[in-house]
């Protein structure tokens, strides 16, 4: 009988760990910016350290300013896998209508 009852326990542990886990996956900022415009330039980028590439292949993605919360915040840069016949295409803001709109970085052949 206790065999059965601490099965069901750990069963049931192990189903609420895997649902707080759930919640523990980390996005980038990236998906945070809509289509608005916004009035204030951002920034000059942050300096950032790049040092060596983890993997031959990698290829550097510089950090930029997103519009996060009625403000800029820094999304640092990061190293990720090359794609072949591809390159990357910063992000940048360009102005539009009088203020500023985010053109997300991207790979382009």
């Amino acid at each position: 009988m206790k065999t059965a009852q601490g099965f069901k326990l750990g069963m049931a542990i192990l189903a609420l760990a895997s649902v707080s886990l759930a919640g523990c996956v980390v996005e980038p900022a990236r998906g945070y910016y809509g289509d608005e415009t916004v009035m204030v330039a951002p920034p000059a980028p942050q300096v950032e350290v790049v040092g060596v590439a983890p993997a031959p292949g990698y290829v550097w993605i510089g950090g930029y300013w997103n519009w996060v919360g009625g403000r800029h915040v820094w999304v640092a840069g990061r190293w990720e896998a090359g794609r072949p016949g591809y390159h990357w295409v910063p992000h940048r803001w360009v102005a539009y209508h009088g203020g500023y709109r985010l053109a997300r970085g991207h790979w382009a052949r």
